[in-house]
């Protein structure tokens, strides 16, 4: 590997796996879009949201990262992401809608669409990639780190517990209403042992 100017080895490998980390998600978001496959999409949205916060916190726990000009060079317009966020949100339909607390020190309940979130989170990452893609290395870390603590990490992080919720009681609450019938079977089946025990009794 070439080292990019400014730019020790570690950092250049570093931005390697955060690229890679980011084209896969935007990849696999766009095609849970396109297979619009509703019994699919929350529990592959969870995996890949869960993947690509894993590089969030990564770029959280580093140093600082520092854009070499004080304005973002231009990398064109942004990727129209329109369609993608109109077919999620069909997908998801009726879990679209959630709430969450975007701050836990200033608890204020906000309302808002896992599509909107999920099209706002892919915008960050994309912008991140084109400024790397495009060889400015340093840009793109700077913009994922700031992002990814100012914006996009706090709204995956939402997502993530919203679609757990959706997996949660998908799950949970199916295992309850099993264990209810077999709690009420096994409550007929102790009434009519009781029933037969006293029938048996000596008079």
């Amino acid at each position: 590997m070439t080292e990019i100017a400014g730019l020790d080895a570690e950092t250049e490998d570093f931005a390697q796996q955060i690229a890679d980390s980011v084209s896969s998600f935007l990849l696999a978001l766009k095609a849970i879009a396109r297979e619009a496959d509703g019994g699919r999409a929350v529990s592959l949205l969870l995996l890949e949201i869960s993947q690509v916060l894993l590089a969030g916190a990564r770029l959280g726990a580093q140093r600082d990262f520092t854009p070499r000009a004080e304005y973002q060079p231009d990398v064109g317009p942004e990727p129209d992401l329109d369609q993608m966020r109109l077919r999620l949100a069909g997908i998801l339909d009726s879990v679209d809608t959630y709430s969450f607390v975007f701050d836990p020190y200033v608890p204020e309940v906000v309302e808002s669409q896992l599509s909107d979130d999920l099209t706002s989170i892919a915008t960050d990452l994309e912008n991140g990639l084109r400024h790397y893609r495009n060889g400015n290395v340093e840009e793109a870390l700077w913009w994922w780190q700031f992002s990814y603590v100012a914006s996009w990490g706090n709204l995956a992080g939402a997502a993530l517990n919203a679609l757990l919720s959706v997996v949660a009681h998908d799950r949970l609450d199916a295992e309850i209403d099993g264990e209810e019938e077999r709690v009420a079977a096994a409550d007929e089946m102790l009434d009519a042992e009781m029933l037969g025990s006293q029938d048996a009794a000596p008079r």
